[in-house]
Protein backbone atom coordinates (compact mmCIF):
# COMPACT_ATOMS: atom_id res chain seq x y z
CA UNK A 1 0.00 0.00 0.00
CA UNK A 2 2.87 2.63 0.89
CA UNK A 3 4.66 1.42 -2.71
CA UNK A 4 1.10 2.29 -4.18
CA UNK A 5 0.70 5.42 -2.77
CA UNK A 6 4.56 6.37 -3.71
CA UNK A 7 4.03 6.12 -7.14
CA UNK A 8 0.76 7.59 -7.66
CA UNK A 9 2.45 10.48 -6.10
CA UNK A 10 4.97 10.61 -9.02
CA UNK A 11 2.62 10.34 -11.19
CA UNK A 12 1.42 13.33 -9.59
CA UNK A 13 4.42 15.24 -10.14
CA UNK A 14 4.48 14.50 -13.96
CA UNK A 15 1.34 15.40 -14.57
CA UNK A 16 1.32 18.64 -12.71
CA UNK A 17 4.73 19.73 -12.68
CA UNK A 18 4.27 21.60 -16.36
CA UNK A 19 1.38 23.90 -13.92
CA UNK A 20 4.66 25.29 -11.96
CA UNK A 21 5.09 28.05 -13.97
CA UNK A 22 7.58 29.61 -11.72
CA UNK A 23 10.17 27.09 -12.62
CA UNK A 24 10.15 28.78 -16.20
CA UNK A 25 12.39 31.06 -15.77
CA UNK A 26 15.98 32.51 -16.43
CA UNK A 27 18.28 32.67 -14.45
CA UNK A 28 17.17 28.83 -14.07
CA UNK A 29 14.73 28.57 -11.16
CA UNK A 30 16.58 27.98 -7.91
CA UNK A 31 13.67 25.24 -7.02
CA UNK A 32 15.22 22.99 -10.10
CA UNK A 33 18.69 23.97 -9.05
CA UNK A 34 17.45 22.66 -5.43
CA UNK A 35 15.85 19.41 -6.81
CA UNK A 36 19.26 18.69 -8.78
CA UNK A 37 20.95 18.93 -6.14
CA UNK A 38 18.82 16.30 -3.74
CA UNK A 39 18.71 13.85 -6.53
CA UNK A 40 23.09 13.88 -6.92
CA UNK A 41 22.89 13.47 -3.01
CA UNK A 42 20.74 10.67 -3.40
CA UNK A 43 23.12 8.86 -5.56
CA UNK A 44 25.80 9.66 -3.69
CA UNK A 45 24.92 8.81 -0.09
CA UNK A 46 22.63 6.20 -0.66
CA UNK A 47 23.02 4.40 -4.04
CA UNK A 48 26.71 4.28 -4.25
CA UNK A 49 27.09 2.53 -0.92
CA UNK A 50 24.61 0.81 -1.42
CA UNK A 51 26.11 -1.01 -4.43
CA UNK A 52 29.44 -1.47 -2.84
CA UNK A 53 28.34 -3.67 -0.67
CA UNK A 54 26.14 -5.36 -3.89
CA UNK A 55 29.16 -5.79 -5.46
CA UNK A 56 29.99 -8.61 -3.12
CA UNK A 57 26.62 -10.02 -3.60
CA UNK A 58 26.87 -9.61 -7.54
CA UNK A 59 30.29 -11.17 -7.90
CA UNK A 60 29.39 -14.37 -6.11
CA UNK A 61 26.56 -15.00 -8.46
CA UNK A 62 28.93 -14.24 -11.69
CA UNK A 63 29.93 -16.76 -13.48
CA UNK A 64 33.32 -17.98 -12.96
CA UNK A 65 34.64 -16.90 -16.53
CA UNK A 66 32.71 -13.23 -16.04
CA UNK A 67 35.18 -13.05 -12.86
CA UNK A 68 37.38 -10.37 -14.45
CA UNK A 69 34.88 -7.85 -14.15
CA UNK A 70 35.86 -6.83 -11.22
CA UNK A 71 34.39 -3.08 -10.91
CA UNK A 72 31.28 -4.33 -13.11
CA UNK A 73 28.74 -2.53 -10.76
CA UNK A 74 30.28 0.44 -11.41
CA UNK A 75 30.13 -0.19 -15.29
CA UNK A 76 27.00 -0.66 -15.40
CA UNK A 77 26.31 3.03 -13.81
CA UNK A 78 29.08 4.07 -16.41
CA UNK A 79 26.71 2.61 -18.81
CA UNK A 80 23.57 4.63 -17.91
CA UNK A 81 25.53 8.07 -17.60
CA UNK A 82 26.24 7.47 -21.43
CA UNK A 83 23.32 6.03 -22.65
CA UNK A 84 21.43 9.09 -21.45
CA UNK A 85 24.45 11.69 -22.39
CA UNK A 86 24.20 9.87 -26.04
CA UNK A 87 20.19 10.38 -26.28
CA UNK A 88 20.43 14.15 -24.57
CA UNK A 89 22.87 14.52 -27.74
CA UNK A 90 20.50 13.11 -30.33
CA UNK A 91 17.82 15.41 -29.29
CA UNK A 92 20.21 18.51 -29.33
CA UNK A 93 21.39 17.84 -32.08
CA UNK A 94 18.03 17.25 -33.81
CA UNK A 95 16.65 20.60 -32.37
CA UNK A 96 19.49 22.28 -34.11
CA UNK A 97 19.19 20.91 -37.40
CA UNK A 98 15.12 21.65 -37.28
CA UNK A 99 16.32 25.10 -36.13
CA UNK A 100 18.76 25.77 -39.43
CA UNK A 101 15.93 24.17 -41.54
CA UNK A 102 13.71 27.02 -40.01
CA UNK A 103 11.41 23.96 -38.57
CA UNK A 104 11.43 25.74 -35.27
CA UNK A 105 13.22 24.89 -32.27
CA UNK A 106 11.82 21.48 -31.67
CA UNK A 107 12.91 17.80 -31.91
CA UNK A 108 11.71 15.73 -35.18
CA UNK A 109 9.34 13.33 -34.35
CA UNK A 110 11.04 10.32 -34.89
CA UNK A 111 13.99 11.89 -32.03
CA UNK A 112 10.77 12.19 -30.04
CA UNK A 113 9.72 9.11 -29.95
CA UNK A 114 13.40 7.65 -29.19
CA UNK A 115 13.65 9.99 -26.35
CA UNK A 116 10.49 9.18 -24.95
CA UNK A 117 10.26 5.57 -25.08
CA UNK A 118 13.94 5.86 -23.64
CA UNK A 119 12.70 8.00 -20.49
CA UNK A 120 9.71 5.44 -20.30
CA UNK A 121 12.11 2.39 -19.76
CA UNK A 122 13.74 4.95 -17.55
CA UNK A 123 10.61 5.96 -15.56
CA UNK A 124 9.55 2.24 -15.21
CA UNK A 125 12.71 1.37 -13.51
CA UNK A 126 12.23 3.81 -11.23
CA UNK A 127 8.56 2.45 -10.69
CA UNK A 128 9.83 -1.13 -9.89
CA UNK A 129 12.27 0.02 -7.09
CA UNK A 130 9.73 1.45 -5.48
CA UNK A 131 9.08 -2.38 -4.51
CA UNK A 132 12.66 -3.96 -4.72
CA UNK A 133 15.55 -1.62 -3.59
CA UNK A 134 18.79 -2.51 -1.88
CA UNK A 135 17.56 -1.66 1.18
CA UNK A 136 13.70 -2.32 1.88
CA UNK A 137 12.95 -0.08 5.29
CA UNK A 138 9.77 2.46 5.01
CA UNK A 139 12.66 5.40 5.72
CA UNK A 140 14.61 4.21 2.65
CA UNK A 141 11.31 4.23 0.72
CA UNK A 142 10.41 7.90 1.31
CA UNK A 143 13.67 9.34 0.94
CA UNK A 144 13.76 7.43 -2.36
CA UNK A 145 10.66 8.55 -3.14
CA UNK A 146 11.04 12.48 -2.07
CA UNK A 147 14.39 12.35 -4.45
CA UNK A 148 12.64 10.56 -7.07
CA UNK A 149 10.06 13.09 -7.08
CA UNK A 150 12.37 16.31 -7.50
CA UNK A 151 14.17 14.18 -10.22
CA UNK A 152 10.99 14.51 -12.13
CA UNK A 153 10.19 18.01 -11.80
CA UNK A 154 13.60 18.93 -13.31
CA UNK A 155 13.53 15.78 -16.22
CA UNK A 156 10.15 17.17 -16.70
CA UNK A 157 11.75 20.44 -17.58
CA UNK A 158 14.28 19.21 -19.64
CA UNK A 159 11.87 17.11 -21.75
CA UNK A 160 9.17 20.13 -22.31
CA UNK A 161 12.07 22.22 -23.06
CA UNK A 162 13.18 19.63 -25.93
CA UNK A 163 10.07 18.46 -27.19
CA UNK A 164 7.60 21.40 -26.43
CA UNK A 165 3.88 20.71 -27.02
CA UNK A 166 4.28 17.25 -28.14
CA UNK A 167 5.41 16.34 -24.47
CA UNK A 168 2.38 17.61 -22.75
CA UNK A 169 0.28 15.75 -25.54
CA UNK A 170 2.11 12.55 -25.37
CA UNK A 171 5.02 12.21 -23.80
CA UNK A 172 4.13 13.04 -19.85
CA UNK A 173 0.83 10.57 -20.58
CA UNK A 174 3.96 7.58 -21.33
CA UNK A 175 5.63 8.42 -18.42
CA UNK A 176 3.20 8.32 -16.50
CA UNK A 177 2.00 4.84 -17.90
CA UNK A 178 5.71 3.35 -17.41
CA UNK A 179 5.74 4.76 -13.88
CA UNK A 180 2.64 2.41 -12.90
CA UNK A 181 3.76 -0.59 -15.16
CA UNK A 182 7.35 -0.41 -13.78
CA UNK A 183 5.34 -0.66 -10.01
CA UNK A 184 2.96 -3.41 -11.22
CA UNK A 185 5.95 -5.47 -12.57
CA UNK A 186 7.43 -5.01 -9.30
CA UNK A 187 4.59 -6.30 -7.67
CA UNK A 188 4.35 -9.13 -9.36
CA UNK A 189 7.67 -10.00 -9.53
CA UNK A 190 10.38 -11.49 -7.10
CA UNK A 191 14.37 -11.14 -8.75
CA UNK A 192 17.42 -11.82 -7.49
CA UNK A 193 19.35 -8.97 -5.28
CA UNK A 194 22.11 -8.96 -7.96
CA UNK A 195 19.87 -8.06 -10.26
CA UNK A 196 18.48 -5.26 -8.23
CA UNK A 197 22.13 -3.78 -7.68
CA UNK A 198 22.69 -4.16 -11.66
CA UNK A 199 19.41 -2.00 -11.69
CA UNK A 200 20.37 0.14 -9.11
CA UNK A 201 23.16 0.65 -10.71
CA UNK A 202 21.91 1.75 -14.19
CA UNK A 203 19.67 4.28 -12.83
CA UNK A 204 22.44 5.82 -10.83
CA UNK A 205 24.28 6.66 -13.63
CA UNK A 206 21.17 7.97 -15.57
CA UNK A 207 19.98 10.49 -12.62
CA UNK A 208 24.00 11.69 -12.63
CA UNK A 209 23.65 12.31 -16.63
CA UNK A 210 20.46 13.84 -16.31
CA UNK A 211 20.73 16.49 -13.21
CA UNK A 212 24.38 17.35 -14.93
CA UNK A 213 22.68 18.05 -18.14
CA UNK A 214 20.38 20.48 -16.82
CA UNK A 215 22.69 22.13 -14.31
CA UNK A 216 25.70 22.75 -16.12
CA UNK A 217 25.20 24.20 -19.68
CA UNK A 218 25.78 27.77 -19.21
CA UNK A 219 23.03 29.41 -21.43
CA UNK A 220 20.92 27.84 -18.58
CA UNK A 221 22.22 29.98 -15.66
CA UNK A 222 21.43 26.87 -13.28
CA UNK A 223 21.58 28.42 -9.53
CA UNK A 224 25.56 27.33 -7.76
CA UNK A 225 24.14 27.83 -4.22
CA UNK A 226 20.49 26.24 -5.11
CA UNK A 227 22.02 23.18 -5.83
CA UNK A 228 24.46 23.28 -2.78
CA UNK A 229 21.81 23.70 -0.76
CA UNK A 230 20.08 21.25 -1.87
CA UNK A 231 23.08 18.57 -2.15
CA UNK A 232 24.47 18.99 1.32
CA UNK A 233 21.13 19.75 2.82
CA UNK A 234 19.79 16.12 1.90
CA UNK A 235 23.06 14.38 2.00
CA UNK A 236 22.91 15.84 5.80
CA UNK A 237 19.50 14.54 6.28
CA UNK A 238 20.18 11.04 4.76
CA UNK A 239 23.32 10.31 7.14
CA UNK A 240 21.19 12.07 10.26
CA UNK A 241 18.37 9.62 9.84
Amino acid sequence: MITAICAIALVIVHLFSGKLRFLNTKPRSRWLSFGSGVSVAYVFIHILPELSKAQITLQSSLDIRLAFLEHHVYLVALLGLAVFYGLERFASKSRQRNQKAGKGDVTALDVFWIHIASFAVYNALIGYLLVHREESSIKSLLFYSFAMALHFVVNDNGLRENHKQIYDRIGRWLLVAAIILGWVTGIGTVIHQAAVAVLFAFLAGGIVLNVLKEELPEQRESRFWAFALGAIGYAILLLAL
